[in-house]
């Protein structure tokens, strides 16, 4: 199983970016399909998740401002991070069950 997240970067506050996270070794459409991220100093913490069927949810900090989604075709999740803050700099993980995780695209947002 890989997953192969890439889209991170630097960006200034108010922007946005698009991480994409690449699966292989899976069946992708029956996999829910997870982000997570990391600031330095701070444990591991729930950004968005999407169910097979596409249903979504959101950690309250990040709502209304990212968007998850997946193509199952392409065998990608997705994830839309619009109008940035300088506290969502971190590493930003995808996550599968039962506990496949890519090894992480940094996002830094300037102030």
């Amino acid at each position: 199983v890989q997953l192969v997240e890439s889209g991170g970067g630097l960006v200034q506050a108010g922007g946005s970016l698009r991480l994409s996270c690449a699966a292989s070794g899976i069946v992708f459409s029956i996999q829910p399909m997870k982000w997570y991220r990391q600031a330095p100093g701070k444990q591991r913490e729930f950004v968005a998740a999407i169910t097979t069927n596409g249903r979504t949810n959101y950690a309250d900090s990040v709502k209304d401002r990212f968007t998850i989604s997946r193509d199952n075709a392409k065998n990608t999740v997705y994830l839309q991070m619009n109008s940035l803050k300088p506290e969502d700099t971190a590493v930003y993980y995808c996550q599968t069950f039962p506990n496949y995780w890519g090894q992480g695209t940094q996002v830094t947002v300037s102030s």
